[in-house]
């Protein structure tokens, strides 16, 4: 072989084995350019994963600041719906401490007290009035406990179940020394809590059935605040007025006339 042969050969071989090493080395290079890639669309990744994480967290916070919110409200209308229920008892139980005092029979002896409210309550009743034999109302010993079972649910506001307790009283005795007390009652457990068409039917069926007793002029305001309750105000005036009328003097015929002049005010406004 000549020397120019040779040479020629030496320089190819150079060549060669110099493509062989750099194609590695541009291998390398993409290969790292690939994994910085991949590391930025991690690092990409977990920033999202951060950031949502922060969003979830920030959520919590004030879902938790609104049940807090929210509690403190309920609280707040419980208080509320706790004290006007106190004043309405109160209110009530004091017009009925008048009314039962006006002009009304004394109770025998053995007819048993007055029952005691509990003190969160203010309601107050009277003994029913006995007229004829005074041992009648001694004699019921059961008619008075279911009485005052009934009585004792609505004194501690369980008004639903003192209308039950009522209905159940009056279908058993209905014509009881205590009936004419548990119709009012009765028609106080639907007015206190806004069902007016039932309770002006527990008045109305007081005072037909006994229109001189002493619930009667209570009976006969109530019947004209619950027809004002249904928005029959025309027909609630009437009514109002004929307290008055019907039954001069009581604290039930000055309530009366206070409530007839506001209304009338109202009409002015």
């Amino acid at each position: 072989m000549s020397m120019m042969s040779m040479r020629h050969l030496l320089a190819t071989s150079m060549l060669a084995a110099a493509l062989v090493a750099a194609a590695p080395a541009s291998a390398q290079r993409m290969s790292l350019a690939d994994r910085v890639a991949q590391l930025e669309q991690r690092a990409a990744d977990n920033q999202a994963n951060v950031d949502l994480l922060n969003q979830v967290n920030q959520l919590k916070t004030e879902v938790q600041a609104l049940r807090s919110q929210v509690e403190e409200l309920n609280h707040q209308l419980k208080q509320q719906q706790d004290s006007g229920k106190a004043q309405y008892l109160d209110l009530d139980g004091r017009l009925n401490r008048l009314e039962g005092g006006q002009g009304a029979p004394v109770a025998p002896a053995d007819s048993g007290d007055t029952p005691a409210p509990s003190p969160s309550a203010a309601v107050r009743d009277t003994p029913p009035s006995v007229y004829g034999d005074p041992g009648t109302l001694a004699q019921g010993a059961d008619e008075r406990s279911a009485y005052d079972a009934a009585f004792d649910a609505l004194k501690t506001g369980e008004y639903a179940q003192s209308a039950n307790l009522f209905q159940a009283f009056l279908q058993q005795y209905p014509n009881g020394a205590y009936a004419p007390n548990a119709l009012y009652w009765l028609g106080e457990s639907y007015y206190v809590t806004g069902n007016y068409p039932l309770a002006m039917g527990q008045f109305q069926a007081l005072l037909e059935r006994f229109p001189t007793h002493d619930k009667a002029p209570g009976a006969l305001l109530k019947l004209g605040l619950s027809q004002y309750g249904m928005e029959r105000v025309d027909e609630a005036e009437r009514t109002l007025s004929s307290v008055t009328e019907r039954y001069p003097g009581t604290d039930a015929a000055r309530t009366a006339a206070d409530r007839l002049s506001a209304i009338q005010l109202n009409r002015l406004r």
